[in-house]
């Protein structure tokens, strides 16, 4: 199971500054991780909170089932040490994605204390970053020896993401 975790403000994707984070809904982003994850056979679950302590009991809750983590803190990339502990914690990978070039925008943005905590970071790329996390997480699980999913040991089982589109709603052009 793949888990899609979006802290404050997302639940207004789509209304909340649509010159810098679009017009995709959060359900959007959220129906599009679980297509793309479903290509691999992998579920999503999926959580968004304006508290950080629901997202840390959500993390605890399922760090056992989960295989991999996509995470959207918000501004918690910025003050969150419990999320970063949180993250390193789990047995499975994370990816942090960031609609907009944190990057590129104000100053305090650029500090960001998840970041260390995960495998790496898509920023900037709108809702299709979710997209590149959700294919690049699942291509994880596929490249590790697959024996638990019925392979011999030490074969890999191939699933390739063919025909596979991200699908976006909205129209954000970011």
């Amino acid at each position: 199971m793949i888990l899609l975790v979006n802290g404050p403000n997302l639940n207004l994707l789509g209304e909340r500054e649509p010159d810098t984070y679009g017009t995709t809904t959060l359900p959007e982003i959220e129906k599009m991780v679980e297509e793309a994850c479903a290509a691999y056979g992998q579920p999503v679950k999926a959580i968004q909170s304006n508290y950080e302590g629901a997202l840390l009991d959500f993390l605890h809750e399922n760090r056992q089932e989960a295989k991999g983590v996509i995470v959207n803190p918000g501004a918690l990339s910025h003050t969150s040490y419990a999320l970063h502990d949180c993250l390193k914690a789990l047995p499975c990978p994370s990816v942090e994605v960031h609609l907009s070039n944190v990057h590129a925008r104000e100053e305090w943005r650029r500090n960001d204390l998840v970041a260390p905590a995960t495998r790496g970071q898509v920023v900037g790329l709108g809702p299709t970053g979710y997209y590149f996390a959700a294919v690049w997480l699942c291509s994880q699980l596929i490249a590790q020896p697959a024996e638990a999913a019925g392979a011999s040991e030490g074969e890999v089982l191939e699933v390739p993401p063919t025909d596979l589109e991200p699908v976006v709603g909205g129209d954000y052009e970011g």
